[in-house]
């Protein structure tokens, strides 16, 4: 995967594939990336010269936005969506206290051999995907898409850039007519970026006597399980009548405002 910036991380123009219509979508234009708290002085002004960027969407927690302050890019105006309501989360009794996220690395090998956290990696997309809340801050971030300025590039990251980022990016490629593999090929990348990550803390978990189930943990919270993201493709379809019903039904998107998206991302 190309290195886009020298201190954003899992950062990718989706320029370049292959949109409806055989066209393609524009190339700086789209952007996906992890948080934007440790960009250099030169990461934002290509941000904003090369990119003019006009919207950043921040699918973090609230907690995770106050620790890691994403950088203001001159001309761009931020938005704090949180994609995941934790109120729910914390009713299901998860034992991974609010504070660990902040570090999750430092943590997700010991959580990993909780058979509860098993059960919610695995659980992690479609629950996502079914969440109402969830399903209207994705609304909102199409809705605030369209409204952009037609000529200003658009930036949304979560904390990696991987799970929320990835499906928000599955939403945005669906609408501009992007297939499926290209969407789950995409999806994939962040494997790139945190494979050495990754890499490390299974060999952990093989110190401590762990197995697949705690890797997969470790996969899902710090890399992306993109079997999980498949499967929940498949709940999309069977649940919702495929991902287009999905973004006209869940994220409210009309027809006119696929049309609208299209004739401004794809060339």
């Amino acid at each position: 995967m190309k290195v886009l910036f020298n201190n954003i991380v899992n950062a990718r123009d989706l320029g370049g594939m292959q949109g409806a219509g055989g066209k393609q979508v524009r190339p700086h234009r789209l952007l996906r990336t992890a948080h934007l708290h440790d960009a250099t002085a030169e990461d934002l002004k290509r941000l904003h010269e090369e990119y003019n960027l006009a919207k950043i969407f921040d699918f973090r927690s609230l907690d995770e936005a106050a620790a890691l302050p994403d950088q203001a890019v001159e001309g761009a105006t931020h938005h704090l969506l949180p994609t995941i309501d934790l109120s729910a989360e914390r009713l299901t009794e998860q034992p991974i206290p609010q504070e660990s996220f902040l570090n999750l690395e430092a943590h997700i090998v010991n959580y990993s051999f909780y058979p509860e956290v098993q059960k919610m990696a695995a659980n992690m997309y479609p629950s996502l995907i079914r969440s109402e809340y969830s399903q209207l801050q994705y609304a909102a971030f199409l809705r605030l898409i369209i409204e952009a300025p037609e000529d200003g590039g658009i930036v949304w990251h979560c904390f990696q850039g991987k799970d929320r980022t990835g499906w928000g990016t599955a939403f945005v490629l669906s609408a501009l007519g992007v297939n499926r593999e290209a969407i789950i090929e995409d999806f994939d990348l962040s494997n790139e970026a945190y494979r050495d990550l990754v890499a490390n803390l299974n060999a952990q978990i093989d110190a401590r006597g762990g197995g697949d189930a705690e890797k997969e943990v470790v996969l899902a919270f710090m890399g992306v399980s993109t079997p999980n993201f498949i499967r929940t493709l498949d709940l999309i379809d069977r649940e919702f009548g495929g991902m287009m019903n999905y973004l006209h039904e869940q994220l409210m998107l009309t027809h006119d405002d696929i049309q609208i998206l299209r004739k401004r991302f794809l060339v």
